[in-house]
């Protein structure tokens, strides 16, 4: 790239032509917490992760100087747990000897609180006696959660009622335990153990051989967890070898088009698809995990009881209870919608997205921001989940836009999954598909789209806190994410409508052309044409070959690819041409249709990343399409993989099939 490209005239010295872009208030640059953030840290003013189209609209000198910390493309600030982190390191990053920078950044946030002057958020009166009487808090909640274990162990000792409220109460412990002791002391018996396992024998494998045992262990793996459970129903032996190839055939055309074969990361790629594989065992195979799915599932199940109370208030309990999805699907969006911003608002879903993205980040060697991304898009969806690292998105290399887009085009958002559950679509497939797809779209975008440059959060998961869209009180937020809910309900709502509409018009059209063709009995309609196009791809999937599933199943992947997974499940779940798939290829359908990447989702990628980072909109939509097929990919390889270790399906069959 030439160096001619750059905002300063070659004429002009370098010094001034910096100083015309300073704001005369700008703060000095002890704003910039991280020493990793730091401009002198940071790329030169000619990128490598800049494109020669986005680099001709992008002034480095006045978005590195002169930000104050109300502009919204300001890099970001730390949260306050990783303020301790800055701090150890602030004397080598030239922020501050003794990193008062630092602790600066890391605002406190409280339910309650109110600003200073400073713009610091000071604790409210809740805020102020949890921390003086923290320690009876804990102990109080410690004694409930174990009070209601033991009941339940007396009450139900003869059966598994106990089970539950144990899980509970060893997650409620664990957390507590670590609020008063370092995570590292808790979990140092798993360190030693890994330390005297897992590394010596890592070690003990040359360097140049250890990528190619660990793809040996991985096909091992595929292999005898396929093959050695005995046959089933339509799920023979046949069928999983047709899996199989399939998924060998989807990771074959992504590292044959991948955009840099060499530098192809085979460790991320074969982390996630063993973790992919191993988490379909656990929930297709085993009793603990169709029950844990099961249970989580019934959770989703409730919401949609509880969002109904409301709709009786609003109209009555008989027509709360009428089969229409405007009545009985969209309330419930609203309400878990307007949910999630709650528990957004008290820190529950950052911390638990968080221990996500540290488990992936450590395990799949990917970025901070990728992690956090994928961990996030299966709870809130592919345009919040790129909000929660806003402030690094404009510095992202373009591999990190390519994950973060494909993340989002490979699993759907927690409110529609509400709504599939309330369409009686299968709500263990669902849930697990969910979370099968954070390793997956790791790694099948690492295949297609290596990373080629130095990533801005290599070294740590960071999720900055979001000051623009702090509420000021818990009720505030429960009213934000309803009036949220509402957007999202109307904009599924009418996108069904037109897409319905417009998939109508077009079939018209193509019947009366085709007839003029002789083509009347199937009459040409997209569905038809989109079922042949989709045929191979339903076929690798290991679809059962009786009774004409494969074409069936083509056809939904067509509608899912050109309209949405909306439409697509709706079809599945009401014509009469779909009730008699089998179950072995609904429950296929099921997996393959579980993503948002479809052409609409294109355009909401498009617009969310070029919103949050106007300068990356050009890099943003040259990767949007091969970040849709990646997604896509991503989807069919879950569809393999349930098609690989699935032996009881008629458990995963959901109520509507009659089965």
């Amino acid at each position: 790239m030439s160096t001619t490209t750059t905002t300063t005239p070659a004429t002009a010295p370098a010094v001034p032509a910096v100083e015309d872009h300073q704001h005369p208030t700008s703060p000095p640059q002890a704003h910039f917490t991280d020493p990793a953030l730091s401009i002198q840290n940071q790329h030169p003013r000619i990128s490598p992760h800049y494109s020669a189209a986005t680099h001709a609209a992008y002034n480095p000198a006045a978005l590195a100087i002169g930000m104050g910390p109300d502009d919204k493309h300001a890099l970001p600030q730390l949260s306050r747990e990783h303020s301790r982190d800055v701090e150890k390191h602030a004397g080598a990053g030239g922020v501050g000897e003794k990193g008062e920078d630092a602790v600066e950044a890391g605002k406190s946030v409280d339910s309650t609180g109110d600003e200073d002057a400073s713009g610091d958020r000071k604790p409210g009166k809740t805020g102020v006696y949890y921390r003086k009487y923290k320690p009876f808090v804990h102990l109080f909640i410690f004694a409930l959660f174990t009070g209601w274990w033991i009941a339940s162990l007396v009450l139900h000792r003869n059966d598994k009622n106990w089970i539950v409220p144990f899980l509970f109460w060893l997650m409620i412990t664990l957390r507590i335990i670590t609020l008063w002791v370092p995570a590292r002391h808790v979990l140092r018996p798993a360190k030693f153990l890994w330390s005297r396992t897992a590394t010596p024998l890592v070690a003990a494998i040359p360097p140049k051989f250890r990528i190619a045992a660990g793809a040996a262990l991985v096909i091992s793996v595929f292999l005898l967890g396929s093959f050695v459970s005995p046959e089933s129903l339509n799920n023979t032996r046949d069928n999983r070898a047709i899996s199989l190839f399939g998924l060998l055939v989807f990771i074959g055309v992504l590292a044959l088009t991948s955009r840099n074969r060499r530098k192809i990361k085979w460790h991320t790629v074969l982390v996630g698809m063993l973790m992919q594989f191993i988490i379909a065992l656990f929930v297709l195979r085993t009793t603990a995990g169709f029950d844990i799915f099961t249970f989580v599932s019934e959770l989703a199940r409730s919401l949609l009881g509880f969002a109904g109370d409301g709709t009786a208030f609003l109209t009555s309990p008989a027509v709360a209870k009428l089969p229409y999805f405007l009545i009985g699907v969209l309330p419930a969006i609203i309400f878990f919608v307007a949910l999630v911003q709650l528990l957004y608002y008290w820190g529950i879903l950052q911390w638990f997205i968080g221990k996500f993205a540290v488990f992936f980040f450590w395990s799949m060697q990917v970025s901070g921001a990728e992690a956090v991304v994928a961990a996030a898009s299966p709870f809130i969806g592919q345009g919040e989940s790129a909000m929660l690292i806003r402030p690094f998105v404009a510095h992202l290399t373009q591999a990190e836009l390519h994950q973060i887009m494909t993340s989002g085009f490979a699993t759907i958002a927690g409110s529609v999954l509400v709504a599939y559950i309330g369409m009686n679509v299968n709500p263990q497939a669902l849930i697990s598909s969910c979370v099968m797809s954070i390793p997956a779209s790791l790694a099948v975008s690492k295949l297609r789209y290596p990373e080629t440059e130095e990533s801005l959060t290599a070294g740590k998961v960071v999720i900055p806190e979001d000051d623009e869209q702090t509420a000021a009180n818990s009720l505030h937020a429960f009213a934000n994410g309803a009036w949220l809910g509402l957007k999202i309900a109307g904009m599924i709502l009418s996108t069904l409508l037109c897409i319905l509409a417009l998939l109508g018009l077009a079939n018209g059209l193509l019947t009366w052309w085709g007839r003029y063709l002789n083509i009347n009995d199937p009459p040409l309609t997209v569905e038809l044409i989109v079922g042949y196009i989709c045929y191979p791809i339903s076929f690798l999937l290991g679809v059962s070959r009786e009774g004409g599933d494969i074409y069936k199943v083509a056809q939904l992947i067509g509608t899912k690819l050109i309209a949405n997974e909306f439409v697509a499940y709706t079809r599945l779940q009401t014509e009469p041409d779909f009730q008699t798939l089998s179950d072995r290829s609904r429950l296929i359908a099921v997996y393959a249709l579980c993503g948002f990447a479809n052409i609409g989702s294109l355009g909401t990628q498009i617009g969310v990343l070029s919103q949050i980072a106007p300068s990356r909109a050009g890099d943003v939509s040259r990767l949007a399409l091969s970040a849709l097929i990646a997604g896509a990919i991503s989807t069919f390889t879950s569809a393999s993989v349930a098609g690989l270790v699935v032996t009881n399906q008629r458990q995963f069959t959901a109520p509507s099939t009659g089965s």
